[in-house]
């Protein structure tokens, strides 16, 4: 008993702490039983863990926040990236659905995406289908810029009255090599470019008349001669099937007619086979 009045007594005991104004020179004295102070730290020491948890418990917050953030933006990559090889099966069936080649590069449109283990093993995966694809359509859009480049069907419908190779000219009498062929029909019938391309000449070429050159790529070009007149200019971009000129006489010529020459790679080549071909649409004629 006697020992617990001691201890009440010194926790009770009061402890004068000064205060020092750098203000004034009064100071200010607090008297406080020691059991005072005591508890006053142990509030401060419990008050700075309190702080300390909080302040954790907000770090893991944001931590777990800025995760899910990151996994909600790997499933929209994720449901984009599938929406996408969706679009492109959708495509590509529609295509090959068709019954030819040609049609399929007429209509190919080149206009230029569980655990972690698993999403990882499923990105890989689409990444893959994804080069495949990517692959797939840069080889159909290269097959479909050179077929759209190849000089195909009739740039007027007419009668060949002169075909390509050997054959005595006409007008002087002589015998030399005719590059391309000669197409009689009515004059101002339209004149429709066989490939798509880029106009390099439009003008007078002296026998040749009003004429017309076209450079598609690829090493070809084709030659449109003896025209009425010319209705595209150079640098013009055309497509194949557009009207480029009228059928005339004009320069060395009996005759209204077209003279159509083929070129690649700096030789010529006989037009018959590309005229032949149905592939080109004559119904616009």
């Amino acid at each position: 008993m006697y020992k617990v009045k001691k201890l009440l007594k010194r926790l009770f005991t009061p402890i004068t702490i000064m205060v020092v104004p750098h203000t004034s020179r009064k100071t200010l004295s607090i008297k406080m039983p020691s059991i005072g102070i005591f508890t006053a730290i142990i509030m401060c020491v419990i008050g700075t863990v309190y702080v300390f948890s909080v302040a954790v418990d907000a770090f893991e917050y944001r931590r777990m926040r800025d995760t899910l953030t990151f996994y909600k933006g790997q499933f929209l990559e994720l449901r984009s990236t599938i929406s996408a090889l969706k679009t492109a099966e959708h495509e590509f069936k529609k295509l090959f659905s068709l019954k030819s080649k040609e049609d399929v590069l007429e209509n190919l449109n080149t206009s230029d995406s569980g655990n972690i283990e698993d999403i990882e093993a499923l990105k890989g995966q689409i990444k893959i289908t994804i080069e495949t694809v990517g692959e797939i359509r840069d080889y159909l859009s290269q097959q479909r810029d050179l077929y759209m480049a190849t000089p195909k069907g009739w740039p007027v419908m007419g009668r060949v009255t002169s075909g390509f190779g050997m054959r005595v000219h006409p007008i002087t009498g002589s015998e030399h090599l005719h590059l391309g062929l000669d197409i009689s029909t009515t004059p101002n019938t339209p004149v429709r470019v066989t490939a798509d391309g880029v106009v390099s000449f439009a003008g007078w070429g002296n026998a040749n008349g009003n004429i017309v050159v076209v450079e598609h790529g690829f090493g070809y070009s084709t030659f449109y001669a003896h025209n009425k007149k010319n209705i595209v200019s150079v640098g013009q971009k055309i497509k194949r099937g557009d009207v480029i000129a009228k059928v005339g006489s004009t320069g060395n010529a009996t005759g209204p007619h077209l003279h159509y020459e083929i070129w690649k790679n700096g030789h010529a080549l006989n037009p018959a086979g590309s005229i032949a071909s149905k592939e080109f649409k004559t119904g616009q004629m």
